[in-house]
């Protein structure tokens, strides 16, 4: 994919109006100031205004970076009262970056309203990407992460995250969760109350920061864990997949066919679940990957 221009360093021949602005949605670091990249430094020297969550935080990186430029509030409180003053500043040819506290905008943060507005008027929207604390904490839980789901906040009421964690039980792949400190060793207790103790989670806390911890365990010794130090800091949790029915049962079933249909309702990716019945009843893979294809295709009509 073709990296698009930041602001200073735009082509000649726009696709937009040069009198029309552009809204930059620019990653900041979550902890270690240096994994800010030279582009979003260049693009926040550039653009003619921030639109921070907090004003105060986003001026410390600024400092840091030795930048002075004008900043406005946008947080989940008045996001639309300030999407609209955004909004014309484009429409008088400024440009605008779009920054959170930490990591990139929107996700599980301020600024969809902004974003949508945005396209409605007919403004550009670019990314520039940079830390994500969700694909950070995948890339350390050794999970495959082929597909995953990110579920945001886990709810503040117990009753309300058991169920949230009931939904996600039987996923076939990982689920990551943010948590607040005063929240997390409760929050553990209701995910082993539905996912069991056994469940294999990775903790991912103040990534890239000072106290930075990492630990991959069964869920009952995470919450042991936890239990016995002062919870601190951004937590990520990211659930292992549910250890699926076609996994435990493929080697057990002697229906090539059922336990072939058991492997697609749990979600396994086609070539997967063809190495899974290969192994365990004898077939060629090439057999197993056909009878997967055509089960795939009678389920889906």
């Amino acid at each position: 994919m073709q990296d698009t221009p930041g602001p200073g360093t735009e082509p000649a021949a726009d696709s937009v109006s040069s009198s029309r602005g552009c809204l930059y949605i620019v990653a900041t670091p979550i902890g270690n100031l240096s994994d800010l990249s030279d582009r979003a430094r260049q693009t926040l020297a550039d653009v003619d205004l921030i639109a921070a969550e907090d004003t105060r935080r986003t001026q410390t990186l600024l400092s840091h970076l030795g930048l002075h430029r004008p900043l406005q509030s946008c947080h989940e409180h008045n996001e639309r009262e300030k999407s609209n003053q955004l909004v014309e500043a484009l429409a008088s040819g400024k440009s605008v970056a779009l920054v959170t506290d930490a990591g990139v905008p929107v996700i599980s943060d301020p600024g969809s309203h902004l974003v949508a507005t945005a396209w409605e008027r007919g403004f550009r929207v670019i990314p520039i990407p940079g830390p994500s604390a969700v694909l950070s904490a995948l890339s350390v839980s050794g999970f495959n992460s082929d597909r995953f789901l990110f579920a945001g906040y886990a709810p503040r009421k117990s009753s309300e995250r058991r169920r949230f964690y009931r939904e996600n039980a039987t996923a076939p792949f990982p689920v990551v969760v943010y948590e607040v400190p005063h929240r997390l060793r409760q929050s553990l207790e209701d995910a082993a109350a539905e996912l069991g103790d056994d469940r294999l989670v990775c903790m991912a806390r103040e990534m890239t920061k000072q106290f930075e911890e990492v630990r991959r365990e069964p869920l009952g010794e995470l919450r042991q864990h936890c239990a016995s130090v002062e919870p601190l800091g951004e937590y990520t949790l990211v659930f292992g997949p549910t250890q699926t029915s076609a996994e435990e049962a493929v080697p057990a079933v002697g229906d090539l066919q059922q336990a072939a249909r058991l492997a697609l309702e749990a979600g396994l990716r086609t070539g997967q679940a063809a190495d899974l019945l290969a192994a365990a009843s004898g077939v060629s893979r090439k057999q197993a990957y056909s009878l997967l294809l055509r089960l795939r295709d009678s389920l889906e009509r």
